[in-house]
């Protein structure tokens, strides 16, 4: 729960942060307001997906203890932070390349997408930790009034 705790508290701070820089970095390059760049959404990626989805997965792991999968709970863990990183990390390029007044390329896209696959793979596998989680803690309920 510690590591997950941890891990929210720091893309608060990243995900705070990202909000600084592009609201400073849009200014200091005389660059429109209100014209799109994808630095905005790496803010509202990391706030999101990092901050508020992992202290959902703390509030689920406090009631059904996932963690119980040792292995799943890894595997989500590691995936589903390197996709968030990974996502994040090419919008704030491909961000403040727009912002630069520069081309962006296709390879920028293709690692956002790997980025997004591995999001996806650690959900898949979180939501395996938690069906086996919650049948586990259904079979507990049941089985703990029988031996009263």
């Amino acid at each position: 729960m510690k590591q997950l705790l941890n891990a929210a508290f720091l893309y608060l701070l990243v995900g705070v942060s990202s909000g600084l820089f592009y609201r400073e970095f849009t200014k200091l390059n005389n660059f429109p307001e209100g014209q799109f760049s994808q630095l905005g959404l790496a803010h509202t990626h990391l706030l999101t997906l990092g901050f508020i989805v992992l202290l959902i997965v703390l509030a689920l792991e406090k009631v059904f203890a996932i963690s119980r999968s040792r292995k799943l709970f890894t595997w989500f863990f590691w995936l589903y932070n390197a996709g968030v990183i990974l996502t994040s990390g090419m919008l704030i390029w491909h961000g403040s390349l727009t912002v630069l007044g520069l081309d962006s390329n296709k390879m920028i896209s293709g690692i956002a997408g790997l980025g997004h696959m591995l999001i996806t793979a650690g959900m898949i596998v979180f939501f395996v930790a938690l069906r086996r989680a919650v049948v586990a803690a259904q079979a507990d309920a049941a089985v703990e009034p029988a031996m009263r």
